[in-house]
Parts: structure tokens; sequence; C-alpha cells
């Protein structure tokens, strides 16, 4: 059996100090000697692991006969984003944790072949979609990150005139506002949703639905409408010192980093409070992005606290192997307490607790408990918080009906219905914040019930 593929990769240390994309994907012949290694099995385990439903056998073996442009063709009829899902989906926890080769070894590299027939489009130039027949229906979509998107995608594949409204200046969502250049570069977000528009979907940015119009307006106007408001929201810990100069959110950090580019400033992009010793709070893929991000702006030491241990991360194993790989500090079974305050309202440490695990919580995963008597402290003078987001509440102003959980998500049945009868949602308003690909597997079907809603009314 050929051995899997390796990823070339920048040299951690080269890479620790730029925004270039760290992974440089296959050359032709690693795409096809990886491709080699699939076994084209008969009942293909692999496609139930896709939340969008990808031909994966079918995609694998276009490769192998060195069909590159039939390969990202048949990648296409399910997914438009696949330069975006080859680099960030958690395929090992996905498509290829069910692929047969990884009962005993390593899984086919499902993912990077993905990236690799994407990528390969772009450097041949993308064939312009072929638009369907008008079915004179019209839809909108709030939210331009990955379920509003793909929804778009899939309904104008429908033959349905779609509008997208997003708030920011800019497209994508998480993909443009949270996940770094050197993990997404823009302009590969850029020419996805360009492909999008190609396929007829009207877009308006800088445009507030809760303000500019409401929810209600927009029932009026259009047939059908489609929450992807994301979960833009973030929380916090509660504990003292938050309010403290040099304290950001995960997702104000990262959208000054990314959206704004602060890593270009002074040439270019808005300023950003860069600190020499960096504490990023949390151990999901936000937290390591964050983290390695700080590090890129300059930081001397950069430290991921979590309470919880290493086997508990919920960041992938690429990204935690990654930071590693870099410099990142993990300061793991650690628990924030109080953030400390220097001069001028500034950080000056962050006190912790020391925690062990006791029983596993409603999660499966086992309780952090404090330790008595592990009071420590940690220089810092910044203190990134990454411990979540919720949805934002203004798209439900002037929605009366919207029914909604506790937690501010949105409600649906199976089918991604809400209260509303011609409204549907999904993604990270519905589920809190979680995976790209989840929430494109939600506005895939969301787009397929309001197709048939549209179809039958």
């Amino acid at each position: 059996m050929v051995a899997r593929q390796l990823m070339p990769h920048q040299d951690a240390k080269e890479r620790a100090r730029n925004f270039d994309e760290v992974a440089l994907g296959y050359t032709k012949e690693q795409a096809i000697a990886e491709a080699s290694r699939c076994l084209e099995c008969r009942n293909p385990k692999c496609v139930q692991g896709c939340p969008v439903n990808i031909d994966i056998p079918g995609f694998i073996a276009q490769i192998k006969t060195g069909n590159f442009g039939d390969a990202i063709a048949t990648i296409k009829l399910t997914n438009s984003l696949a330069a975006v899902c080859g680099r960030v989906c958690p395929q090992e926890v996905q498509c290829e944790e069910l692929c047969v080769l990884a009962k005993k070894g390593e899984p086919v590299a499902i993912g990077r072949l993905e990236r690799f027939c994407a990528d390969h489009e772009r450097e041949k130039g993308v064939v312009t979609p072929v638009r369907t027949q008008p079915s004179g229906r019209r839809v909108a979509v709030i939210g331009a990150g990955p379920a509003g998107l793909t929804a778009a995608a899939d309904l104008a594949k429908a033959g349905h005139a779609v509008t997208i409204f997003e708030a920011l200046h800019d497209t994508g969502g998480v993909l443009t506002y949270g996940i770094p250049e050197f993990r997404l570069p823009k302009a590969i977000v850029r020419e996805e949703v360009d492909y999008i528009r190609q396929l007829g979907v009207d877009l308006k940015v800088d445009y507030v639905i809760g303000k500019i119009k409401t929810l209600e307006d927009l029932r009026g106007d259009f047939d059908a409408v489609f929450l992807g408001t994301g979960a833009g929201l973030p929380n916090f810990m509660g504990i003292e010192g938050e309010n403290l100069n040099g304290v950001y959110s995960a997702n104000e950090f990262l959208t000054r980093v990314n959206l704004m580019k602060a890593y270009l400033f002074p040439d270019h992009g808005t300023p950003i409070k860069r600190g020499k010793r960096v504490i990023v709070v949390g151990g999901g893929n936000v937290a390591m992005d964050a983290a390695r991000s700080a590090l890129r702006l300059g930081a001397e030491e950069v430290s991921i606290v979590y309470r919880r241990g290493e086997d508990e991360l919920p960041a992938r194993k690429e990204e935690v192997e990654n930071a590693k790989e870099e410099g990142i500090v993990f300061r793991l079974l650690t628990n924030p307490v109080r953030i400390l305050e220097g001069e001028n309202m500034t950080v000056k440490g962050v006190e912790c607790i020391s925690m062990e695990l006791g029983e596993p919580d409603e999660s499966g995963r086992r309780s952090p408990v404090p330790k008595e008597g592990s009071e420590h402290i940690i220089d810092a003078d910044i203190v990134i918080i990454a411990i979540g987001t919720s949805p934002n509440p203004m798209i439900l102003s002037g929605s009366d009906g919207l029914k909604v959980g506790s937690r501010g998500t949105i409600v649906v049945d199976g089918s991604a219905r809400t209260s509303l009868e011609n409204v549907c949602a999904g993604g990270d308003a519905v589920t809190g914040a979680a995976t790209v690909i989840s929430a494109m597997g939600a506005g895939k079907l969301a787009a397929r019930t309001i197709n048939d809603y549209l179809m039958n009314n």
C-alpha cells in the first residue's frame, strides 16, 4: 500500500512570523499518488460522513486518471466552496474517519485532494456556471457566511432569484473575519464568492437586517427567507478585569487582524494593541487561530490557557500540532480566575488556578475541578478570550413570532423550518458556534426545504 502523501508546509520558524499560507498543497504527482490509495469500495462509507454529500469516490477516481477538471466539476455538483472546505473542514472526524483504510492505518486524504482540485481549477481558470431557467420566485438570504452562501448557491441552481444581505462590508462571514490568512487566504474566499455571484446571486453588503429592514419587511418583499446570521456575539467568563485595556474577545481580535488587516498596519489596515506576553483562554480552533495570529504580530510568548487536558482539546489535531511547532505554550488544566490590573487600566497578568479532571459532564468530557491552594500568576499584557460565541440578537428586531431558545439560538425543526411559515434558518444561528462544514450542510438542507415550499405554494 502506498503511504499517505504528506502535505508540504512552510518551515515552522519562518511561518511563525508571516501571514502566508502554512500548508502549501499537493503537486499533481502527489494528488494522483494519494488518489491511487482509494480502494473504490462498493459501499463507500466516506460519503456518509460528508455533510454536503460530495461524490467522494467519483472525484477521487477522476483524479487517479488525471481528469482534474472533471473532478472539480463532480465536487461542485454539491459543494460551491470546495477550496474553503479543502482547507478548514475537519475531515478527520467526518469523511476520513469512515474511510476503510482508517481501520488499520491512515485514511485517504480526502480533504487535501478536494483542495488540490479547487486550486488546480483556480490556476487554469474557473469554469463559468450555466444559469438555470428562472422560476419566477424570490428568496432573501440573511448573512454571507458559509450557511448563507451555500443556501444561496443551491437556490440559484434551482432557478430562484436570490439576494444575500450582509451586515459587514465584505462577504464570507467567519471565512473572512474569523479564519486567519495563513489558514485560509482571503483571495480564495473572494473567488469562491465570485463563483456564487456567477450563478446569478445578488449580494448586498453593509446591509444590517434589523436596522435597515426587518425580517418582517423581507417576508413581505420575498417569497421565502433564509436566516444564516451566524454567531457573532462573543462570550466572556464574567471574571474581574475583563474590562481592562488589552483584553479582547477572540471575535474582535480576529476581526481586526483578518477583516481589517491589522497585520499590515501602519502601511495599511487598522491598528491593534500588540503585546510581548499574550494569553489566549480556550482550547478550540478559534483559540489556536488567535494564538497563532498574536505570535505573528510580534509577541515574544503566547500561551494557551485551557481548563482541561490535551485529550479534551476541542481544536483540530492538525491545528494543535501547528501551534506547538510554532512555539505556542500550552498551559493545560489551568483556569483564569482574575485578570490583574496594571498602570492606566492595562493588563499586567492573569491569576489562575490549577485544575484536575473529575467526573464526565453533559458532553461526556470529564469536568475540571479546582485544586485548592494552587493559585498562581501568569504575566501577560494581552488577554484574548476564546470561549465561544452566541447569535447576535439584532436580527430579532421586528421579527415577532420567530421562536428562539434559551441561548438566543433560532429554533428549527428537522427540515430547517422556523416558527414562521416562509422562513428557514441554519448554521451557527441555530446551533451556536460550530464548524464551517456543518453550517454548509445546514444551508443545503434549508435550500431543499425552501425549494419544496416554493414549488408547492
